[in-house]
């Protein structure tokens, strides 16, 4: 018997945990080769586990270059930069509504790309992290919530957008832009809307993971401002607690006078 099959199994379980932990593929693959020639049951079973992840981290490669389809067909007939850019928050009663737009490179390292709601919120910060660190660009758009009650929701979410665009580096102008479901107003590049482009689009989904995760660390932060509204848990969305609290203490300034749960809670 070999060296390395008188390891511990422990100790060799711990190896192959820090190598999925990494993502590692070439060194789970090594040890997935060491692991075959050893004959003991624990290893064969740490070597089954190594081509599971092996299996499963190329089909997630798989699935997120199918996102930049679109994208890779429209850089065959000479397009350069494309644009992704989504919103969110427009069905909350709190707080503005966020945009972001996002110019990412030809290849990008984002296993687990995927529509922000999807995404639990420690993997939306992680991913938000990664792409602010690969992109070649990317900007923030917010409309506030007086701005809301003024020109309606629909018009402050679209205005959003063209702020995200508009405040890209002329350096990385978009030769093309990728929108959720909306055409943006405003902006003289060409743009394709996209329905459900956070789900089927590697650009859009980065921008909705982008713009998730600005939104609600603005709401925490409006959180420690007005805590009676828990608008750390309920990002500013029209939960029983939330309306509950809405009822008990009245709208405080970062509701949207202009939804109907908030006009009903004014107090004379």
């Amino acid at each position: 018997m070999n060296a390395r099959a008188r390891t511990p199994i422990a100790a060799l379980r711990e190896r192959v945990r820090a190598a999925c932990e990494l993502g590692d593929l070439a060194d789970l693959s090594r040890q997935q080769e060491e692991f075959d020639a050893d004959p003991r049951a624990g290893a064969r079973a740490l070597a089954e586990r190594c081509r599971r992840f092996i299996r499963a981290a190329m089909l997630e490669t798989e699935r997120v270059a199918a996102l930049f389809a679109l994208r890779r067909r429209m850089e065959a007939t000479g397009v350069r930069w494309v644009a992704g850019v989504d919103e969110v928050g427009v069905g909350p009663l709190a707080g503005p509504v966020v945009a972001a737009a996002v110019v990412l490179p030809q290849e990008v390292e984002l296993p687990g790309l995927d529509d922000s709601k999807r995404l639990s919120p420690e993997r939306r910060e992680h991913l938000s992290l990664k792409i602010r660190e690969q992109a070649e660009a990317f900007a923030i758009g917010e409309v506030a919530v007086e701005e809301i009650d003024r020109i309606n929701i629909l018009n402050a979410s679209l205005e959003a957008m063209r702020r995200a665009v508009s405040g890209l580096p002329d350096a990385r102008r978009p030769d093309h832009v990728l929108v959720d479901a909306r055409r943006i107003p405003g902006i003289d590049m060409p743009q394709t809307a996209i329905v459900h482009g956070d789900a089927i689009d590697g650009s859009i989904a980065a921008a909705s993971i982008v713009a998730k995760v600005h939104r609600d660390a603005l709401m925490k932060r409006l959180d420690l401002l007005h805590p009676q509204y828990g608008f750390r848990q309920n990002m500013g969305y029209p939960t029983p607690p939330h309306l509950k609290a809405l009822k008990e203490h009245g709208p405080c300034a970062v509701h949207r006078r202009s939804f109907r749960p908030v006009a009903n809670a004014v107090r004379p």
